[in-house]
């Protein structure tokens, strides 16, 4: 199986030179423009910042690096970029092609080495998901990391199919609506975390990453782990986005369109104390405005986002 996923369109265009290379110039300038307006949007970057990119050997971190480099070039503000690798020790990670390949692009890196792999084999039982205890020693790590290197903030490879897929883990397997922000404070207090590719679909970041060549390194954590949850999510999105378009796009939208009043948590709004006011409210309840509201057309945002 190939590394990353091909069809039909892919293949004609690959045939033809011409339309590849238009293809090409339009994803550049998609990504860039998405991950641009991410960090205005969200006001991720600021001057004087140094910003520490968590390069994992990923086909998502590693194009985060290389677009945050290129927008740096000819970002209205100045700021600095170092990039960090957590080797976790993991059995034939080949420990210098990620050196090299920071050297190649000539940026400022750390490498980290923390042996991360053998307590998370030791205290997860065989068959159990080792995601969560990894991700808990890998952050505390990065973070203490960041402190050491003065960063302002840490930059994380996350993309719009990372949060959708948060969005629907709490849902189906948390009972909450919690998804993954572009933008939040650590948990230690001390750091902003920040998400620059949230507006990139996955699907463009593997056309990218087969583009640029990039030297993936694939986890021996993650890839050894069958039926996990996550993976089986992701494929249910990537069934929909192939079935019904622009649903993928919608339902991302909607996460930047919460109305708490027609949902229920009692914390967000106030339900008990809600009374009558007698003046007619446009915003007001459409409950049983059903087909209206299933024919909405996809928020502008998210239009914009996705604009080629």
């Amino acid at each position: 199986m190939p590394p990353y996923p091909t069809d039909t369109a892919a293949a004609t265009v690959a045939a033809d030179p011409r339309r590849a290379a238009f293809e090409l110039r339009k994803l550049d300038k998609r990504l860039h423009r998405q991950v641009g307006q991410a960090i205005a949007d969200y006001r991720m970057i600021e001057a004087g910042d140094k910003v520490m990119v968590c390069v994992s050997g990923g086909k998502d971190s590693f194009a985060l690096l290389d677009i945050l480099l290129a927008l740096r070039r000819r970002a209205p503000v100045a700021f600095d970029v170092v990039a960090v690798n957590l080797d976790q020790k993991q059995p034939g990670f080949p420990a210098d092609v990620l050196p090299d390949y920071l050297r190649s692009q000539g940026v400022p890196f750390h490498i980290e080495t923390q042996d991360t792999y053998s307590i998370v084999k030791r205290l997860i039982p065989e068959g159990q998901t080792m995601c969560s205890l990894c991700s808990r020693l890998r952050r505390g790590i990065l973070y203490r990391v960041a402190s050491e290197l003065g960063a302002t903030k840490i930059a994380l490879g996350h993309h719009r199919d990372d949060m959708l897929q948060t969005l629907l883990m709490n849902m189906f397997f948390g009972s909450r609506l919690k998804g993954m922000p572009p933008k939040l404070v650590s948990d230690d207090g001390r750091h902003v975390v920040i998400r620059p590719l949230a507006y990139v679909a996955e699907v463009d970041l593997e056309r990218w990453a087969m583009h640029r060549r990039y030297p993936v390194i694939p986890c021996s954590l993650c890839g050894s782990q069958p039926n996990l949850q996550r993976a089986q999510i992701k494929q249910m999105l990537r069934d929909w986005d192939r079935r019904f378009p622009g649903r993928i796009d919608n339902m991302f939208s909607a996460l930047a369109h919460v109305v708490p009043s027609h949902l229920m948590d009692k914390r967000l709004y106030p339900f008990e104390t809600l009374q009558r006011t007698g003046v007619p409210d446009p915003d007001g309840d459409i409950a049983f405005d059903d087909d209206e509201t299933c024919a909405a057309p996809a928020a502008p945002a998210v239009r914009l986002a996705r604009d080629a």
